[in-house]
This record gives structure tokens, sequence and C-alpha cells, in this order.
């Protein structure tokens, strides 16, 4: 039986339109407010709760100096190799992918790839990286995480592929919220309908988005008898949100 292939992705882009009306309301009510405060004393500031401020005390740069050591501070583990952070494949299971992965690999699954890698690329996609594994010949599972250069990237593409996810083209249900995480944040769906062919078991679908911070997990599942558990993804989602 040969890998279950990836269905095409789908993509919205929405925008939204802003009344002039509305907009020239909002900009009367802001000149109103400077116009008020103008003729108004300052008031002073309250004292620093904390007048001396504890820093670390800057180092010359020597052989051991990187990236990471003069950006102590602010170094967050998901800073690191993205790579790193995959969910690990349950135990007997063949890995055929773990690592990075380049955009236009990574939209060539979707219906539209070129426009997608311009949405993406648009949307400040700052890396890729990609694991997948296959088990007893059975069960298939692609799991992506994409990391986007500000929080806002990320939002869009979460919002825009679970989006589409209820139609009955995809998952063609509402799905469930990932527990811990609201339903804007995090949802997986199991499709309502499998995909058969003659000759071949029947194929059904699953699939996890969710967003924490600067990244988007995206987990494909698939099962080529047809069963698929969505307390498996689920658990699946939450094991490769704990390592973010």
């Amino acid at each position: 039986m040969p890998a279950a292939a990836s269905p095409r992705r789908g993509w919205r882009r929405t925008t939204l339109l802003i009344a002039g009306a509305a907009v020239l309301g909002v900009l009367a009510g802001t000149i109103t407010g400077y116009a008020v405060q103008y003729h108004r004393e300052p008031t002073p500031l309250p004292p620093l709760a904390q007048q001396q401020l504890v820093t670390p005390k800057a180092l010359a740069p020597n052989d051991s100096t990187t990236n990471k050591t003069i950006n102590a501070n602010r170094w967050h583990k998901t800073d690191d190799d993205l790579s790193k952070l995959l969910v690990e494949a349950p135990a007997g299971a063949k890995v055929e992918g773990a690592g990075y992965t380049s955009l236009d690999t990574f939209s060539v699954d979707f219906e539209e790839p070129d426009a997608v890698f311009g949405i993406l690329a648009g949307d400040g996609i700052r890396r890729l990286a990609s694991t997948s594994w296959a088990k007893d010949d059975r069960v298939f599972v692609q799991v992506h995480l994409l990391q986007f250069n500000d929080l806002s990237g990320a939002d869009n593409y979460q919002k825009e592929q679970s989006a589409y996810m209820p139609e009955k083209k995809y998952a063609g249900n509402e799905g469930v919220a990932i527990p811990g995480l609201s339903g804007e944040l995090g949802h997986v769906w199991v499709n309502s309908e499998a995909e058969q062919e003659p000759g071949y078991h029947p194929i059904r679908g699953g699939r996890a988005i969710a967003r924490r911070g600067d990244i988007v997990l995206d987990i494909y599942y698939f099962d080529n008898r047809g069963k698929v558990s969505q307390s498996d993804i689920l658990d699946l989602a939450k094991r490769q949100l704990e390592r973010l």
C-alpha cells in the first residue's frame, strides 16, 4: 500500500473593508482629544518603582561569542534550531523525513502553489520545519512548524487555514477545540467522509492547526483503513504544543 498523499489544500485571503464614515468619525474624535489635551498642564510621571535596574555586565566579544550569547536576555528556545522542536514519532514508526523544508516545497501541496508562496513570503514566513512518519503501513502523519517574523503572519495562516476546513470539500464538520487553547488558537478536524478508490482501502484524514506565539503547527493525519481517532490527533497536537 503506497503512502497516503497529501490532499491539495485551499487558501483564503479576506480583505476587510472599513466604511469611510467610520474612519472619519474616529479621526474626528482623535483630533478633538488632542485639542483638549493641548490646553492642559502636563501631569508629572510617578517615580520608577525600581531605581537601580540590574542588567548583565557587558563583555567584550571573543571566540565563544555567538548570536545567542549577545541576545541572552531576549533569547527563547524557539529562536534555536526549529527542527529540534518537532514532536518525536511514536515507537515502531518509520520516520520518512525530519528537518527544514523550503517554502516552494511546502507550497506545492496547495491548490495554487504560486499564490500561496507569495502570500506566505508576504506574511513574513521565517522558516519551516517538517517531519513525517508511517506506522504499520496504515497510519501516515505529517507535522509542519511554520515560524513567522511576527504574530500577525502566524495569525493569518492559522485563521485562514482553519476557516475553510468545515467545508464539505475538506473536513465537512466544525471539528473540536484543542483543550487548553481557545477555539480560535487551536482546532482539530476528522474528515466526515473517507476517500476510496476501487482496489484500495478507504483513506480518512484528519488535521490539527494551532498557533503558539509566532509559530503555527499544522498536522495531517491519515489512516488507510478509514478509521481515524480524534483523540489520537488531539494527543499528537498537545504533545507538539508542549514542545513549543
